[in-house]
């Protein structure tokens, strides 16, 4: 065990998917215009209602009823995962990098049939990751139920805004079918439960609480992103929404992850104090070959960081602050949905 740990998020950090909403789009018909609905009715639900116990994330329950109509048990998430990884660039190199530098952790909203294809592909142990485990062989809707559900779909649909009739549907309709227990049993791996894989990670590795580092891109990262900053971790939204940026004290706006690695190699060797001091004197460069020797950047991080960007803008590594959040999440948004599109970079 090493006295630091690295704890990522999945889609956004690692990979460019959002895997919920790929496989609504390749299941359902119209399927990706619905989970797009959904899942500003999620946002709705955490940012503005602040419903009561609510975990962020639960798009990927909403979605649940109208997969099972279109008859989709385990095999088929299963399969569909493995067929569609597609990943932030360098990101394996991070990983590897990491490998002998810290813990790392996986901790995702996105299914577990996701993530053990994205840890197997990635090389990183399936039991260092946390994820939403669902198990679609046990939900089952009868004929009357399929046909109440399909109708909800058109009635979401065509009213996307109406959120009382979306109450109506997922808290009254659908709360009485018996699918209902079930899905309320699975357990959504996303705000407060991310936070709450973080304590166990801490517990695990029994390290000191301000030795981590998460990072994350969006509103499912917000507690874990507030959760490392006030214990003095470090707190990285990397090409994320304004959710991240409202939290956490760095942003990285890049389209490798060898920017991340740069960040984690330095954090691993020295502390969080070395990490800003970094960030400050990066934006104050003239020779970054130089900074980068003088805080002892290994070679190959260093030596494939100018082979990324020798032809392009250098990222954006910067701390936080009321005067430059604007500007940030602009360029952050922009390389956000550059890189992963405008329908999966638009999702909260």
């Amino acid at each position: 065990m090493f006295k630091k740990s690295y704890i990522t998020d999945c889609e956004g950090p690692l990979t460019l998917n959002d895997n919920a909403f790929e496989m609504a789009a390749r299941f359902i018909e119209d399927g990706g215009e619905l989970f797009k609905t959904l899942s500003l009715y999620d946002d709705y639900l955490a940012d503005v209602v602040k419903r009561e116990n609510y975990k962020t994330g639960n798009t990927l329950k909403f979605i649940l009823p109208f997969f099972v109509c279109e008859n989709l048990k385990n095999r088929d998430f299963v399969d569909f995962s493995k067929c569609n990884i597609c990943v932030v660039e360098d990101s394996k190199f991070l990983l590897s990098y990491l490998k002998e530098a810290m813990n790392i952790y996986i901790v995702s909203t996105s299914y577990g049939q996701y993530i053990e294809a994205v840890s197997d592909y990635m090389e990183v142990p399936f039991e260092n990751t946390f994820y939403t485990d669902v198990d679609m062989d046990c939900l089952h809707l009868n004929d009357e139920e399929i046909e109440k559900i399909r109708e909800f779909k058109e009635l979401i649909l065509a009213n996307p805004e109406d959120y009382e009739l979306f109450d109506d549907i997922f808290y009254g309709q659908i709360a009485k079918m018996e699918i209902y227990e079930k899905i309320r049993e699975f357990e959504v791996v996303g705000g407060e439960g991310k936070k709450l894989a973080m304590d166990k990670i801490i517990h695990r590795d029994g390290i000191d609480i301000g030795n981590m580092l998460y990072i994350g891109d969006s509103i499912t990262d917000v507690e874990p992103l507030a959760f490392a900053r006030k214990n003095n971790g470090i707190s990285i939204s990397f090409n994320g929404n304004e959710y991240p940026l409202k939290v956490a004290e760095i942003a990285i706006v890049s389209p490798s992850a060898v920017t991340t690695t740069v960040i984690a190699s330095i954090y691993s060797n020295h502390n969080r104090e070395t990490v800003l001091k970094f960030i400050r004197d990066y934006n104050n460069s003239d020779d970054l070959n130089e900074l980068f020797d003088s805080y002892d950047v290994e070679n190959k991080i260093r030596e494939k960081f100018f082979e990324v960007f020798e032809n392009k803008d250098y990222p954006i590594i910067e701390i936080i602050d009321d005067e430059n959040f604007e500007d940030i999440l602009k360029v952050s948004k922009e390389m956000r949905n550059n890189i992963r599109g405008q329908d999966i970079g638009g999702l909260g």
